[in-house]
């Protein structure tokens, strides 16, 4: 061992290797952030089915343990992949992870066994952790296995945990006879519950709570946003502290984005968007005339109420019949809301393209053409496509709540400060207004320009994120 930091970060998804959302992002960037300030942080994760066969051929088999989860005595295959720079280990069981999902119905017990088996991998790999970063409740009781259980082990005696929460309204809840069969916590603290909360579990017992932007950990202290869990992290809220995520810059760079028609930089940006905007406008059979005068509306979203679609389906059509403006949303979820936009698409087909599915190559276009990005969540604990956005110069118009409030401030036409647009109360009329005002400022092109040079200067990298759970780490220590 050397004299660096320990740090083993264990989560139920990481990018490029399985993501389906914001997760993934934080665990694909944070390590590779750690690891430039000294860090020596580990990645542990299952090794699903779906992961690409590209990064599976590349992996070295380490051998093979067994993990105990009650009477259930299961192999565990353990193989090493070492990208960009970062040392990944992934546990291998087809039972649990052997079809193409991340997460599925078996999800409590797939799970138990990456929380508990993490603790044994790093035995196995001899790697002594002064820190476990957990994340969301699918490693969350990680932090009381290592009260109640591994704390007796010398191997994880000096060991601290530290429980990220990425999306506080998934907390997984379960049967308290099916989770304590499983895992080996202190059955006495669960005499008068039916059922345990692995989230709650996490909160309790970690060392340090964090979550992803201040003021989302302020407002999950309340009763507006605390989804019942208010009272648990009003009571450990001298450990709460919010991060702002951070982005990686290697992968949101127009000027070496690849996915892109058209490669750009902060000199450029008016040719290099003007050119990507008339590659989309081909590709979805919008009318090319007068495309500087036609501003670009882009939606790139999980299609859920608290994603804020609904306000977005109230106001869609009025917009279209009142605007000359192009919109294309992407993004797949609630049946309901993809029939609703599908059938006003159809009624708007020179106007309103929908693509109802993640398309990864299809965001990147739509980060690099558009002119405005839609984001008005009724809750949103970090969000990232605001801060891409802003990298590609494209001007977020967000509600102000969470992540979205700490990242985009509202253009002010007489200071010239601010980077985006945004609203506050969540109903469709100030959603309508704020979108309004903005396009009256799209064709004000000196103050458009203006904004979009603002955006640029806020870069989001994950450098300055990264030292603040450096220094969270070493307190924990403390």
């Amino acid at each position: 061992m050397t004299n660096k930091l320990n740090v083993l970060m264990v989560s139920s998804e990481v990018e490029p290797f399985a993501k389906t959302g914001g997760l993934g992002d934080v665990v694909g960037a944070l390590p590779k952030a750690l690891n430039k300030l000294d860090v020596n942080c580990i990645v542990i994760m299952p090794l699903y089915k779906c992961i690409s066969q590209t990064y599976k051929d590349k992996m070295k088999y380490l051998g093979y343990i067994y993990i105990d989860l009650g009477y259930r005595h299961q192999y565990c295959g353990i193989f090493n992949l070492v990208y960009q720079g970062v040392k990944y280990y992934f546990m291998d069981n087809e039972f649990y992870y052997g079809d193409n999902k991340i997460y599925n119905d078996n999800d409590l017990e797939r799970f138990a066994f990456l929380s508990k088996g993490a603790f044994e991998v790093a035995k196995y790999i001899n790697f002594k952790p002064n820190i476990i970063h957990v994340h969301d409740w699918h490693s969350a009781s990680m932090a009381g296995l290592l009260n109640d259980y591994y704390c007796h082990d010398e191997f994880f005696s000096q060991t601290k945990c530290i429980y990220t929460i990425h999306n506080l309204a998934y907390q997984g809840i379960f049967p308290k006879e099916k989770v304590l069969d499983l895992l080996p916590l202190n059955a006495n603290i669960y005499n008068n519950t039916k059922t345990i909360n692995l989230m709650a579990l996490g909160i309790q017992f970690a060392h340090k709570v964090t979550t992803v932007s201040p003021t989302y950990a302020q407002e999950i202290l309340t009763d507006a946003y605390g989804e019942r869990l208010q009272n648990l992290l009003n009571i450990e809220k001298n450990k709460l502290v919010g991060i702002l995520n951070g982005l990686d810059l290697t992968t949101y760079n127009p000027s070496k984005d690849k996915l892109i028609d058209y490669n750009f930089n902060k000199n450029d940006y008016q040719e290099g968007k003007k050119n990507n905007k008339l590659a989309l406008y081909k590709q979805f059979d919008f009318d090319i005339n007068n495309i500087d005068e036609t501003p670009l509306i882009v939606i790139i979203s999980r299609l859920a109420s608290q994603k804020g679609m609904d306000l977005v389906l109230q106001i869609v059509e009025r917009l279209l019949n009142e605007f000359a403006v192009k919109v294309v949303l992407l993004g797949s979820g609630d049946k309901n809301l993809e029939n609703s936009f599908n059938n006003i698409a159809n009624r708007y087909p020179k106007q309103f393209k929908v693509v109802l599915k993640f398309d990864n190559i299809l965001a990147h276009k739509l980060y690099a053409s558009g002119d405005l990005l839609l984001m008005p969540s009724a809750f949103e604990p970090c969000g990232l496509a605001q801060m891409i956005a802003l990298q590609y110069g494209t001007l977020p118009l967000v509600r102000a709540c969470g992540g979205l409030k700490d990242s985009i401030e509202a253009f002010n036409e007489y200071t010239l400060q601010g980077n985006g647009f945004s609203f506050n109360n969540y109903n469709d009329n100030d959603f309508y207004n704020t979108i309004k005002y903005a396009l009256g400022i799209y064709h004000k092109k000196n103050l458009w320009n203006q904004i979009i040079l603002n955006g640029f200067k806020d870069e989001f990298s994950w450098g300055k994120s990264a030292k603040k759970y450096l220094d969270l780490y070493l307190d924990a220590i403390k």
